[in-house]
């Protein structure tokens, strides 16, 4: 879908982010949002005030009650996420660990935040996170509006405080008309801020992959060896037991055994709820748009979609927390080549369309 750039008021300065997209100047600039392809209605519609539509076979997108979307507040959202200002040294945004160009996951196996330090997770895609039961690979957060108070005030990755950043912001004047149309006034606080950057991610889509259309009813849009993949990732790999739903993730745990053979494993959602049980275990992840994202898994440690089966058909990496329905299993080498292409088939469209401000508001 399309979302209308807002104007800035007359005199407002902005600042040139060296991005190599269409100036913002004209007041109704229209960019995609989600970029699904778009009748000249639907674009007219979102413009007024409708929200982009889920991919076909999502359930419409939920909007919480107390953040309703408006393409104003979408499209400030958009500007806060890219923004490195909301950082203490002005140059970590949200966009510099979840990369645009790598399905808004991290670049590599660690991000690195305002004090040079590695991040201790690798930075999880945020494409369909807005069907997410809960956030991190921990879960610790149960929206992505409170998903947003993590990395802001992290002091090793954009070390902030919510009080500062609010005031960092509230001081910058072409932020002003901007909060005023999404939300009425022009009063900065991090409540604002977290919900204009939690609805914009909310529009971070993808779908209209070669499966979709193939489960839409386009038979051919799958080839042989693909459906032989979807077969198998159906039946004898048992994939679907965790990875399903239309964005292929149950959104629950588990415990794979990678990276539980170092020194000091990660303990995964051990941090949030406290409970052993939880030893190692981590969200199970979308497979949507595995091409753009790798290096795979929490730690980035995997390097190919290939070395990720062998995993698996090992039954998982051994430790005393591994999850019980693991078991090893027969992959010959033409069922991983189907397995692999099938899930090159959920490569999809959306996200690829939503690109940074040339310039930001001063």
């Amino acid at each position: 879908m399309v979302i209308a750039l807002l104007g800035l008021a007359p005199g407002v300065a902005v600042r040139n982010s060296g991005c190599s997209v269409p100036s913002w100047r004209a007041s109704h600039y229209v960019i995609p949002i989600g970029g699904f392809p778009a009748k000249a209605a639907e674009a007219r519609a979102s413009t007024a005030g409708n929200p982009p539509s889920a991919p076909a076979d999502f359930p419409p997108i939920p909007w919480p009650a107390d953040n309703p979307y408006s393409p104003a507040r979408a499209e400030l959202g958009r500007i806060l996420f890219f923004d490195g200002r909301l950082s203490a040294n002005d140059a970590v945004s949200c966009a510099f660990c979840h990369d645009p160009a790598h399905a808004f996951a991290g670049g590599g196996a660690f991000s690195v935040g305002v004090n040079g330090k590695r991040e201790a997770r690798r930075t999880p895609t945020l494409i369909n996170r807005a069907w997410g039961r809960s956030q991190f690979w921990d879960g610790r957060a149960a929206s992505l509006e409170e998903q947003i108070i993590g990395p802001i005030t992290s002091p090793d990755e954009m070390g902030m405080t919510t009080e500062a950043v609010a005031k960092k912001v509230g001081v910058i004047k072409g932020y002003a008309p901007l909060f005023m149309a999404a939300f009425g006034d022009s009063a900065v606080t991090f409540d604002r801020i977290a919900k204009a950057i939690a609805t914009f991610e909310r529009t971070i889509l993808s779908g209209n992959s070669a499966y979709d259309r193939y489960l839409a009813g386009d038979k051919s849009a799958l080839t042989k060896q693909q459906k032989d993949g979807l077969d198998f990732f159906e039946k004898k790999g048992e994939c679907a037991e965790c990875h399903s739903g239309p964005n292929f993730s149950n959104e629950k745990f588990a415990n794979l055994g990678v990276g539980m053979d170092r020194a000091n494993p990660d303990p995964g959602r051990e941090d949030a709820t406290h409970k052993r049980s939880d030893t190692g275990r981590f969200k199970v992840p979308t497979l949507r748009d595995l091409a753009s994202r790798a290096p795979y898994m929490h730690d980035g440690s995997v390097k190919t979609l290939a070395e990720v089966l062998d995993i698996y058909a090992k039954g998982g990496l051994p430790n005393p927390h591994l999850d019980t329905r693991l078991a090893p299993f027969y992959l010959d080498e033409e069922t991983r080549r189907d397995v692999l292409a099938f899930l090159d088939s959920l490569n999809g469209q959306g996200w690829q369309n939503i690109k940074p401000p040339t310039t930001f508001p001063q």
